[in-house]
């Protein structure tokens, strides 16, 4: 298990098929998935699937982590960077057990990966992105120092928004 990130009350580490079945339960909840555009794992072992052939650590150093309770290890969700070749930009993501909303745990993992991004890997602009309707994540990006950058459409039935960071330069004096 490789440690990434600690906060206050957080720890960030890889992922890894040893969490699958709480992968798989997190995604069971439609409130939780309900503005991703994902769909839940059919089973535990689809889920395995999934995270033995995660490869973004390797290819890009970084990506969604793992987020538990720093006293307890216990597993609330996952955070992290996630690089897309396509597009050339890498996103700040986030998702947590229902039960942990509104408690400050995705702001508080988010604003640790976005400086994490910035000093570990110089990255120069980080996105957020979100279905409009999905007020609850556009406030955490916006209080991790994310702007309003555009509107995109997330699929055929939803429009999104796109918010901005970029790295602040260091000031030489």
């Amino acid at each position: 298990m490789k440690e990434i990130l600690k906060t206050e009350r957080l720890l960030l580490r890889e992922l890894n098929p040893g969490d699958a079945e709480n992968f798989y339960k997190l995604n069971l909840n439609p409130n939780v998935i309900k503005y991703t555009g994902n769909s839940a794992f059919k089973d535990i072992n689809e889920a395995k699937e999934f995270l033995e052939n995660y490869q973004d650590y390797k290819l890009n150093g970084f990506g969604r982590w793992a987020v538990a309770e720093k006293s307890t290890s216990k597993f609330l969700g996952w955070c992290g960077l996630k690089y897309d070749q396509n597009l050339d930009e890498t996103d700040v993501g986030f998702r947590f057990f229902e039960e942990y909303w509104n408690k400050g745990f995705a702001t508080e993992s988010a604003k640790a990966c976005i400086d994490y991004g910035f000093e570990s890997f110089n990255l120069k602009t980080i996105i957020g992105r979100a279905m409009s309707e999905n007020l609850a994540s556009i406030k955490v990006l916006k209080k991790i120092g994310l702007s309003f950058e555009k509107e995109f459409d997330f699929d055929d039935q939803n429009k999104g928004v796109i918010y901005k960071i970029e790295k602040q330069k260091s000031n030489p004096n």
